[in-house]
């Protein structure tokens, strides 16, 4: 598929994650399989540029493209602006947020708020598009299916983002109203996919690769959006494509192999953050890699005591050389284990 001109590597997205999809995340997932990735929000507050934060969320050295940024707002001039900020520091494609449930996002009529104000909404993609076509950049968006179960908009919004010149939607199958709580439903997104010509792409609960293929072919989507399911797992990528194009599952990630990522992630992720706030916003990834592991709660709750790069990495290594010991890969998603590394379930029967 196509966003604007430029061509997908393959219909398999990392989706924008406040926190977590920043460029050493996006680089990973994309190494494991991922054909695309975009940037984790950014304001459309002018005064807000120049923070360290807003600049380390700019920051796309060395990432292959296309290079996409969300970002985030409620003024239509201040978005169009922020467009064209995060284009001359090398954004090739420009997404809008309409998709983020967090109060603090919504509480200021940006993210998912925007959709209970069609006009706001439209008003402002007009903007954002008027500031991206002279640059030749595709300005794409995510939505929910809309405000609450009672005013799903989402078709409607559609349309109009469409004939405002919107290149790509994608439509996680929530309200705003849910957060992420219940079940993603695909209708909606299958209703979009229907009412449009632009690529949809579709999202939320996609876990496993047997759970892509059903989403794929419930909603017609041209691909599918993952967030949460990659957190601590950037491999689900390569999984899921695996699966697409045969049929069968590719066997979990040796430990060593996840040693090995999981090391070079740190690496890449104290660059770009520096030794103190690099420790501390790795952890949230440690533990996500390590939750599903036996003896992985305790070993997070010590690993969150340490307090430098070095310590954090060793403690990592010595972790998973010690599961190695016991297993030579991470267990399937759903398999539970022991201790000892023992398939629970295995064992039971």
């Amino acid at each position: 598929m196509h966003i604007g001109h430029f061509a997908m590597a393959n219909s398999l997205f990392v989706a924008p994650m406040a926190g977590v999809t920043d460029r050493p995340f996006r680089q990973l997932c994309k190494r494991l399989g991922a054909g695309y990735a975009v940037s984790e929000m950014v304001t459309s507050r002018r005064d807000l540029w120049d923070t360290l934060k807003t600049s380390r969320r700019a920051n796309h050295d060395g990432e292959p493209g296309p290079i996409a940024v969300q970002i985030a707002g409620t003024e239509a001039q201040m978005m169009a602006d922020a467009a064209v900020y995060n284009i001359e520091r090398g954004a090739q494609i420009i997404d809008i947020n309409m998709g983020c449930p967090a109060k603090k996002v919504c509480n200021k009529w940006a993210g998912s708020a925007l959709m209970q104000d069609e006009a706001l909404a439209l008003s402002i993609v007009e903007a954002v598009v008027a500031a991206c076509v002279p640059h030749r950049v595709p300005v794409t968006l995510k939505m929910r299916t809309g405000w609450c179960q009672t005013h799903k908009n989402a078709v409607v919004l559609a349309k109009a983002f469409e004939s405002a010149g919107v290149q790509m939607l994608a439509v996680h199958g929530r309200t705003r109203e849910q957060g992420y709580k219940g079940q993603a439903e695909y209708d909606t997104v299958a209703a979009v996919k229907a009412a449009v010509k632009v690529p949809v792409v579709a999202n939320g609960d996609i876990t496993t690769p047997e759970k892509a293929r059903a989403v794929l072919r419930a909603t017609g989507a041209d691909a599918i959006m993952i967030g949460r399911a990659a957190q601590g797992r950037p491999w689900i990528f390569r999984e899921i494509g695996h699966f697409l194009a045969t049929g069968t599952p590719l066997a979990p990630p040796l430990v060593s192999e996840v040693k090995r990522l999981l090391v070079e992630h740190l690496h890449d992720h104290y660059s770009l953050y520096g030794e103190f706030i690099g420790v501390r916003s790795a952890r949230k990834h440690i533990g996500w890699y390590v939750r599903e592991l036996p003896g992985g709660e305790a070993f997070r709750a010590r690993m969150n005591a340490l307090e430098d790069s070095a310590a954090q990495i060793t403690a990592v290594a010595q972790f998973l050389d010690q599961l190695n010991e016991q297993m030579d890969r991470i267990p399937a998603v759903g398999v539970t284990v022991d201790t000892k590394g023992r398939n629970m379930m295995e064992t039971a029967t």
